[in-house]
């Protein structure tokens, strides 16, 4: 070993260190993180799996369980159901801006502190809404609940993945998966039935019980697996553009077809907002070094693909399951609770096949699976493009409990492809960007579905009317004839045709949503397969990038 002061300690040519010297300081290394805690097991992972999927499945359940109570609660705060609807789409809008802020809460408090507190926050949010003396308070009162929700279902993901062996992570996500699909399902028989017996306000109270027991058990279990948290600046400029883009355009699609669309200022306004602060955010997003969406996770083709079509599908679904009891309450005369049990059967299938994904996941092609799905989706959409005003329970309960099928093959597959490849400790960032994306589809895809059946029905309305009028003589003789043989007034005959127009009208417009979805479906199959092979429940380093 050359003494210090060798006058050329880099010559290749002087001797190396002997074994009995004492090696030269080394810059010291940055002391390694804790390691990741094990997996549990037996009891204690059932009761812990239970918990956090009951926390999952009450969030979930609120983005449908007001679907069928929104005639009952815009008639009880005297409002239009229009105005009504709102409850549903702020609450998915407001939930879709606090997802991708997950990562950046998760270091700063730990997974665990910011799950529990994100149940507790929807505790409280939950009884402000069921006190709520108005439709303004509410609104408030959703808001908050859907923001304190951001974090639950990234991060039940997360923590699921952490709590189950790493070979058994489909399994993770397939028990996941069953309480996201469960909880729109569940929830407008359980709304219609709650709403109908008690009262609108119970369908938030039922929430306080089970969040308050989902938080403790998870306390209890978790709080010695708390990961590790560090001080991280935050993108205030990007949080600002994101809520004022995404609120620009959630107001403008739920107010444009009260004010005219584009004929109205206010909407120009609102447009032309929601675009330049888009603009304005994917720049800054790009460019940011911490920034609150990670936008480059775009670049990955396995997490654009995917996120692009679980996203387009959710919108499509979650839409038609916003329609479908507004639809059979207002024309078909279902009492809430009967407008819910016929969408209630979607889960039979669901439920019992979603613990086999689990198992042919890890042997299968995720892309495989994923297509089946959304062929089977199309399939039941084109079934129900056919209904008829006349139809009977069993038909219309059909094509729900064959839906169960395709959802059973829907969200497992397409989170692995999105999470395959994902390192640990971006899982939280992925998982939070994919489900903002899908929960602000959904937001859109509700007010978009209501929109274009309001519209289409004018369409068949004008078309079935155009003959219409007293000029034309087989018009003329069919209403004398309905006054005749049913001894009723002019006025009322044609109150009676006006009636009879508006609801074949309205089923006309909604069997044009139902065969533009099952389009829809066909055409964001290619999206899937853009992606590389994913097999197993994602989130590891074997994935395709």
């Amino acid at each position: 070993m050359s003494e210090p002061n060798d006058p050329n300690p880099n010559d290749p040519n002087r001797p190396g260190p002997s074994n009995d010297s004492p090696s030269p300081p080394k810059p010291a290394a940055p002391p390694p993180g804790p390691p990741a805690p094990p997996p549990l097991h037996g009891g204690q992972l059932v009761l812990a799996t239970f918990a956090v999927a009951l926390a999952t499945f009450m969030n979930v359940l609120d983005t449908s369980i007001a679907n069928v109570a929104i005639p009952t609660i815009s008639g009880n705060l005297g409002v239009s159901v229009d105005e009504g609807t709102w409850v549903i789409t702020v609450f998915a809008a407001s939930n879709a801006v606090s997802i991708p802020l997950t990562g950046w809460f998760t270091q700063r408090f730990g997974q665990i502190r910011l799950f529990v507190g994100a149940i507790l926050g929807f505790v409280i949010a939950s009884w402000l809404c069921g006190v709520a003396p108005s439709l303004p308070v509410l609104l408030l009162a959703r808001v908050f609940q859907g923001a304190v929700a951001g974090p639950l279902i990234p991060l039940s993901q997360a923590i699921l993945l952490n709590s189950w062996p790493k070979e058994k992570s489909s399994s993770a996500l397939s028990l996941w998966a069953m309480t996201a699909t469960v909880g729109p399902i569940a929830g407008p028989a359980l709304g219609g039935w709650i709403t109908d017996s008690y009262s609108w306000s119970w369908i938030f109270y039922i929430n306080i019980p089970v969040g308050i027991f989902a938080a403790g058990v998870t306390w209890m279990i978790y709080r010695t697996r708390e990961t590790p948290t560090r001080k991280l600046p935050i993108d205030v400029v990007g949080l600002g553009l994101l809520i004022t883009w995404v609120a620009s355009l959630q107001i403008m699609l739920d107010k444009g077809k009260d004010l005219d669309w584009f004929g109205s200022p206010v909407i120009v306004a609102l447009a032309v907002t929601a675009l330049i602060s888009f603009s304005f955010f994917l720049v800054w997003e790009l460019t940011e070094p911490n920034p609150v969406v990670d936008l480059r996770l775009f670049t990955q083709r396995n997490f654009l693909g995917g996120t692009i079509a679980i996203s387009v599908a959710y919108a499509v679904f979650f839409g038609n399951l916003v329609l479908l009891p507004q639809w059979m309450q207002e024309y078909l005369n279902y009492r809430s609770v009967d407008a819910g049990l016929v969408t209630a059967p979607l889960g039979i299938f669901a439920v019992i096949l979603a613990p086999v994904m689990g198992r042919v996941l890890p042997r299968s092609d995720a892309r495989i699976i994923a297509t089946l799905a959304f062929v089977g989706f199309a399939i039941v959409f084109f079934m129900r493009s056919k209904y008829v005003i006349e139809i009977d329970t069993w038909h219309l309960v059909l094509p729900t409990l064959l839906q169960g099928i395709p959802m059973a093959m829907f969200f497992v597959p397409l989170t692995a492809i999105i999470l395959a490849g994902q390192p640990g400790p971006k899982v939280p960032a992925a998982a939070g960007l994919s489900n903002f994306v899908r929960v602000f589809c959904g937001a859109v895809g509700t007010s978009i579905a209501g929109t274009t059946w309001n519209n289409r029905t004018i369409l068949h309305h004008e078309r079935l009317t155009e003959q219409a009028n007293a000029n034309n003589p087989v018009f003329a003789q069919q209403i004398d004839a309905a006054q005749t043989l049913l001894h009723v007034s002019p006025s009322t005959s044609n109150a009676m045709f006006d009636f009879t127009v508006n609801t074949q009208a309205a089923m006309m417009g909604l069997n044009d949503i139902f065969y533009a979805s099952a389009i829809i479906f066909v055409l964001i199959i290619p999206l899937i397969w853009i992606t590389r092979p994913a097999r197993g429940g994602g989130g590891d380093a074997s994935g395709a990038h």
